[in-house]
């Protein structure tokens, strides 16, 4: 699923997020609910993210944007956190975007738009 795009000289590349990611999604998501004005509310811990992330039965995914610059250095940008749903009335599988967050200083790049299109494949 690793994609990539240039856009002002920065590399993006998408990738999704494995067991060793945990402490940046948990940090990606306390970023978030600094965003929302609302850090206090993230009762989330590491290990509860390995747990259910990764465990033996993954109730949801995530996908991690990162930035390279012109130097080399690779950063954390952004991530989505999705889960799969069923619609019975439909008869179909869906997919639900719990929360997608991309950085400030990396807005405007189109990461927002690169992790809604990962989605949609």
């Amino acid at each position: 699923m690793p994609s990539s795009a240039n856009k002002s000289s920065k590399k993006i590349r998408l990738v999704p997020a494995t067991e060793s990611d945990v402490g940046l999604i948990l940090w990606f998501i306390k970023q978030l609910a600094l965003y929302e004005k609302a850090p206090d509310q993230v009762t989330a811990t590491e290990d509860l993210l390995r747990q259910n992330l990764f465990g033996p039965r993954p109730y949801a995914e995530v996908i991690l944007a990162h930035v390279t610059d012109d130097s080399g250095n690779e950063q954390p940008a952004g991530f989505a956190l999705y889960f799969h749903n069923f619609s019975t009335w439909v008869g179909r599988p869906g997919l639900y975007l719990e929360d997608l967050f991309v950085c400030d200083e990396y807005r405007g790049l189109g990461i927002g738009r690169m992790l809604l299109e990962q989605l949609a494949r």
